[in-house]
């Protein structure tokens, strides 16, 4: 199993060292044929304009969305998140559409705004710890998505089928349970590498 990280801009350093950790092969993604061999994609967090803007100009946007229909998996953190999103407001911005869930971009404060939380989730009986910075904010869930974790009463990481969101940055703890759990995803589907 191979997995594809968005390598436009953010975090997707952090990303590719905690799959290193868990002993997994993994590659950037800039362009559309990055997604050739790969079975899932990490979209991290840095900032979702910039993001969509360049996926636009290199053609990767049409491509994820045509990797999702051939059904690849997806794991969104923060920007990446907004980027799944089906709804995105405040302010309003166009997104892949993939996840059923309505959110808010500018949930939890300015870009130095961040917090560390920790809390039950449906991962392990372990308290998960969560590292927040300028979070967005999930405000509605549709039935498909299950909520696999909570903080302060608004779903902090979802899952729908093989799409994984969270509002807060897993890569940056020691704690590898959110990307094991996505290799699961990415390893059930037909896009095997």
């Amino acid at each position: 199993m191979k997995i594809g990280i968005v390598a436009i801009q953010g975090d997707y350093e952090a990303h590719a060292k905690a799959l290193d950790r868990l002993v997994v092969e993994h590659s950037y993604v800039r362009l559309p044929d990055d997604l050739a061999d790969v079975s899932g994609v990490i979209l991290p967090g840095g900032e979702s304009t910039t993001h969509l803007k360049v996926m636009r100009e290199e053609g990767l946007f049409a491509a994820l969305k045509e990797f999702a229909v051939n059904g690849g998996a997806f794991f969104g953190t923060c920007a990446g998140a907004i980027l799944l999103a089906r709804d995105v407001h405040g302010p309003a911005q166009e997104s892949l559409g993939l996840l059923d869930v309505s959110i808010l971009r500018n949930g939890y404060g300015r870009q130095l705004a961040s917090e560390v939380h920790s809390g039950p989730s449906k991962l392990s009986n372990q308290p998960l710890e969560m590292v927040f910075i300028r979070a967005p904010i999930i405000e509605s869930v549709g039935k498909a998505v299950e909520i696999l974790a909570e903080d302060g009463g608004h779903p902090v990481l979802v899952q729908q089928g093989r799409i994984l969101a969270s509002t807060f940055h897993p890569e940056l703890t020691s704690d590898t349970a959110v990307h094991s759990h996505f290799l699961k995803l990415a390893g059930n589907g037909s896009r095997l590498g």
